[in-house]
Parts: structure tokens; sequence; C-alpha cells
């Protein structure tokens, strides 16, 4: 018997490699995205649906025609930048957009929930590894839209039963070990293709913003974890749910804290090349450190980041980045 699985935003970068890890694991993925920031190109293991989630009728259209087993919901808007710049917008698509969905999941006769949540909803909190219980305190609308998702998620869990599994990612990084996929942003705000563009020639340098954090180089640490590690999580995320466990939070990062300069010297090394840098300002919004406690997820989903290494994610974002990429 054929097991769908709705994956909303499954044209993007994050939920393209979970439609693999889907496949893999036995799973028709049907990607459901407006392909406002995704790419055809990126849905290789299921089928297309073209939809918003603003249109409860085409969510509930697709529901009604694959009858999923799970919905996967990646589908967001998610620049720190531009989130507090323009909270109205993020209040209005992530929050209004999960409502439609978690709404039609539920009308829909769905019983398990996989959201994709951040460490954004975490806030700044220098020098503490954040484990799942930490205190969460957002510092733009991108995080609070987040929180309040998960908070709806409980209520509907005590109104309708609905099961969920919230995974608060860390930075993600690299690409498809197999070279199927990566990471294409337009425009593009992730520090490892920014670099990996000005070790290529696309962009004159790569602006470090902030030199003045409380760091060890007083540039920004963040943790990183691999793409396919990420997506590996949530098949696993999903064989709990199934499996009739009960719902739960799960952090998901390496536990490993790597500066922006960190980082730069580590894509110095793997792809032998200078990258060109300048110095900018801080950004509102951007915390000094983010590191992962992901223990949780290893003792109880069984969950391993083993390809969460700096060098391996780089290097496989250096791979793909020198391919051609997706077509729209």
């Amino acid at each position: 018997m054929t097991k769908h699985v709705l994956v909303t935003g499954g044209a993007g970068y994050v939920g393209s490699h979970a439609c693999k890890a889907l496949a893999a694991a036995g799973y028709v993925p049907v990607a459901f995205d407006n392909l406002s920031t995704g790419w055809a190109g990126a849905v290789k293991f299921g089928p297309l649906v073209q939809g918003d989630l603003a249109d409860r009728a085409a969510l509930d259209r697709a529901i009604a025609d694959y009858a999923p087993v799970a919905v996967m919901h990646f589908a967001a808007l998610s620049l720190v930048g531009e989130a507090m710049r323009d909270p109205g917008t993020y209040w209005r698509a992530n929050v209004l957009g999960a409502l439609n969905l978690i709404e039609a999941a539920v009308a829909g006769g769905v019983a398990a929930f996989i959201f994709s949540s951040t460490c954004a909803t975490f806030g700044d909190q220098d020098g503490v590894v954040l484990t799942e219980d930490s205190l969460q305190k957002p510092l733009n609308a991108y995080g609070a839209s987040k929180r309040a998702i998960e908070d709806m998620l409980r209520d509907f869990q005590a109104s309708h039963g609905l099961r969920h599994v919230i995974f608060r990612y860390f930075n993600v990084a690299g690409a498809d070990p197999e070279g199927a996929l990566g990471e294409q942003h337009v425009p593009e705000t992730h520090l490892i293709p920014l670099l990996l563009d000005a070790v290529a020639g696309k962009r004159p340098a790569l602006t470090v913003y902030g030199s003045d954090y409380p760091t060890s180089d007083g540039t920004c640490v963040r943790d990183y974890v691999h793409v396919t590690d990420l997506a590996e999580a949530h098949a696993l995320g999903l064989k709990w749910l199934l499996d009739g466990r009960e719902s739960r939070a799960f952090n998901l990062g390496s536990g490993h804290g790597f500066s922006v300069r960190q980082v730069i010297e580590a894509a110095r090394h793997i792809t032998n090349r200078d990258v060109p840098v300048v110095e900018g300002g801080r950004r509102a919004g951007d915390a000094a450190s983010l590191v992962s406690g992901s223990q949780r997820a290893t003792t109880e989903l069984g969950w391993q980041p083993r390809h969460s290494s700096m060098q391996q994610m780089i290097a496989d974002a250096w791979r793909w980045h020198q391919g051609k990429g997706f077509d729209r």
C-alpha cells in the first residue's frame, strides 16, 4: 500500500532533501509548494502540487487526493533581516499559513504532523548550550512566529489529538552527497553559499556582519548541521509518530559552534582558494552565539549527525555550487 506524506515547501532546500529521505524510507512525498522560493527541478521523488498555504481549498484537495499518513511542514518565510523590517508579513504568512494547514490536516483525518521550527525561538543566550527545555525568547518575528506555531500544535493536540514532532534546527548547510540536490536561494542569505560565491568570483567579497561580538574572535558563532542529517531526522520523527509515540520537541544541531571566521578558514582549506572578505556592521536580530544540545534526538530517535563535520558540509556545498543548479 502506497503511503503518502504531504511535504509543504517540498521544492525548497530542506524540504527537497526531506523528500529524498522519505522516498528512501518507503514513502511517496507529495511536495506542496507555491514555487515562490522553491524549484520545480528539486521535486524528484514524488508529485508536485503547486499551491499556497493561504489557499485552504487547495490544501483540502491535496489531502483528499493523496490521503497522507502525515504532514511535514517546511514552507515559511525565514529571513531574519526582513522579519525585523516587516514583521506583519511574517505573522501573516507563517502563522496564518500554518493555521490553515493544521486545520486542513485535522479535517482530513491526518493524525501526525512534523514541524520545521528553528533555534531562533531561543533568541540570544550567550555561552549556553541550548536544550529543548531552554527558555524561548525570540528576537524577531521569524522566531516568534515559529514559536507561535509550536503553541498552536499543542493546542490542536489538546483539542483534536493531533500528535506532532517539532524540530528546532540550528544552521543548515551542505548539499546532497550524491549531487541530486543542493542549496539555491534567490536572494542568497546563508553564510556558506555566500562565501562560496565569493570564492568563485560570483560576488566581489563576503561581508562579515559584526566583528565585536562577545565571542572568541568577535564574529557570530553558530552550530551547523548537514542538510542530509536533518532530512534523516525527519524520517525518524515520522517513524516515531507512526509507531504511536508521544508528541515531542527535538533540537537538531551538531553540538559544536563555529565562528564566521572559522567557517571562512575552513572554506579556504577545502577549496584551496582565498575568500575575499569585507567588514560590515552588526545586523539587527542576530544573536551572538547559538549552539545546540541534541542529546534527546540521539537518545530517543537514534539520530546521528553523521555528515555534519564542517569539512563535509563545505565540500558537499562546493561540489553542488560548481554545478548547474536548478532551473525554474
